[in-house]
């Protein structure tokens, strides 16, 4: 039976994302190569990281968020049977990052993959008493057929690249 990762990775591949594999010492050289620009993003949880190094705006307006061709988040979960990251929303608004520009990089700790969604559900429970309650469950480019043929970044990115930390 695949683990959690190996089928969130494998699930990523069905939604048309990618994944790169890389560790905190690692993190922003990795993110140095995947992040086109002009970049919009958030603070990320890594001490050996700092997306201001990078030249990456972290604290876009909305005419930045237009004008960015990528956005960089944090995502608190991944499922494995979707391949659907779980975005925090803040009140500073950092889901927007992932929702204007055409490439969202997600960045994500290995072990927070979980398997299913009742597995995501016990976690999101978890946030929601502690007061975090508010979240974007996002599974892959965003993708249309309203028209006639599939179109990607109707609402939302063209391209998710997400990279796995693993600690």
């Amino acid at each position: 039976m695949p683990t959690p990762l190996a089928t969130f990775e494998s699930s990523l591949q069905e939604v048309e994302s990618s994944v790169t594999r890389t560790t905190p010492q690692s993190l922003e050289a990795t993110l140095q190569a995947v992040i086109e620009r002009p970049a919009v993003g958030v603070q990320l949880p890594f001490d050996t990281c700092s997306l201001a190094d990078l030249d990456v705006n972290l604290h876009p307006t909305p005419r930045t968020l237009q004008s960015a061709v990528c956005g960089i988040t944090t995502a608190v979960l991944g499922i494995a049977t979707y391949g659907t990251l779980v975005l925090e929303a803040t009140p500073t608004g950092s889901e927007l990052s992932s929702l204007f520009p055409d490439h969202h990089v997600a960045v994500l700790r290995a072990a927070d993959v979980v398997p299913d969604m009742e597995t995501a559900f016990e976690h999101l429970s978890e946030l929601v008493a502690a007061g975090r309650g508010d979240h974007v469950l996002a599974t892959g480019p965003s993708a249309t057929a309203d028209m006639g043929s599939l179109v990607y970044g109707a609402h939302g990115p063209r391209e998710v690249t997400v990279v796995l930390v693993e600690e």
